[in-house]
């Protein structure tokens, strides 16, 4: 059987969405009014055959998106597609949606063993019945076949611990197995799909040179963005996402990726790129990138 690598963007928003639930900011009250889209939070499926799939990353909506993409309903009285889903890290927009999983369908949740481990300290997650889901850990730099044909390759990329696990010693830019970005792989195909990253050192431009596709972390445009439109206090380094914006900045550290599909995911609902029409959005254009949005589908 030929394989191709299918990929559906489930959802394209950071924490929170577009509209996010309290935030009356431009983008917000815009995506109210239809004037923008809205987004869900960030997740995409990605499968070799299109009929085995996972899921990367469980958000808080996944009820949601896996009704609006009729690859994820199942075809018999109880079942699904969903063969596993991998988690890049334990932010909560990433792992809640494991909880709305639990009707007793079997899947493999993935993930490294540091993430994994956050699901067994937290007794809500035994929901997932043990008899039906099974926790497997995977080891960084190792390829491994979820699905037939499909092969995902997990690595350490520079973030932070999820939020509700920060002490006084956080380290910012951390390497370890807390945030992994993935290299996924379908007879010649290559996604790598890294929705969250601290900062983009030398040695991961090269190492994501052999991609045909890349969702890469959008979060915010500018790294004081959130204390610029009044809507929070932290910068996107504190948070653990590098800007768009700045020589440091993804636009710019990526410049040289010429033969790849460059597309932003995981976008905050205060990023300006978010309107069609503005500057920020024709910059980001003009530089090959394209702005994840729900539905999206693609054939690599």
């Amino acid at each position: 059987m030929n394989r191709s690598l299918q990929v559906v963007v489930l959802g394209a928003g950071a924490g929170g969405g577009l509209p996010q639930w309290n935030c009356g900011c431009c983008n917000c009250s815009d995506a109210r009014r239809g004037i923008i889209p809205a987004m869900t939070q960030s997740s995409i499926a990605v499968s070799a055959d299109g009929k085995h799939w996972v899921i990367l990353n469980a958000s808080p909506d996944i009820r949601t998106q896996l009704q609006a993409c009729v690859d994820m309903h199942p075809e018999s009285l109880r079942g699904t597609p969903v063969s596993a889903v991998f988690l890049t890290n334990g932010d909560i927009d990433h792992i809640a949606g494991l909880l709305t999983l639990r009707e007793k369908s079997g899947f493999r949740v993935l993930g490294t063993e540091q993430t994994l481990g956050i699901l067994r300290e937290n007794t809500i997650f035994k929901v997932l019945d043990a008899e039906q889901v099974e926790f497997l850990p995977l080891s960084l730099d190792q390829l491994f076949e979820p699905v037939p044909g499909l092969l995902i390759e997990p690595f350490a990329v520079p973030g932070k611990v999820p939020l509700y696990q920060e002490t006084d010693d956080l380290r910012l830019n951390a390497m370890g197995e807390q945030t992994v970005g993935l290299r996924i792989g379908a007879g010649d195909s290559v996604l790598y799909y890294i929705p969250g990253c601290a900062e983009i050192p030398d040695w991961l431009i090269e190492r994501v040179s052999d991609g045909d596709m890349i969702l890469f972390d959008g979060t915010v445009w500018k790294n004081d963005e959130m204390r610029a439109t009044g809507t929070g206090t932290k910068s996107g380094a504190r948070m653990g996402h590098i800007a768009m914006a700045g020589p440091q900045g993804s636009l710019s550290r990526f410049k040289a990726l010429r033969d790849c599909q460059k597309i932003y995911i995981h976008i905050n609902n205060t990023n300006p790129v978010l309107q069609p029409k503005a500057p920020e959005r024709a910059l980001v254009e003009s530089e090959g990138w394209a702005i994840a949005q729900d539905g999206m589908r693609f054939q690599l």
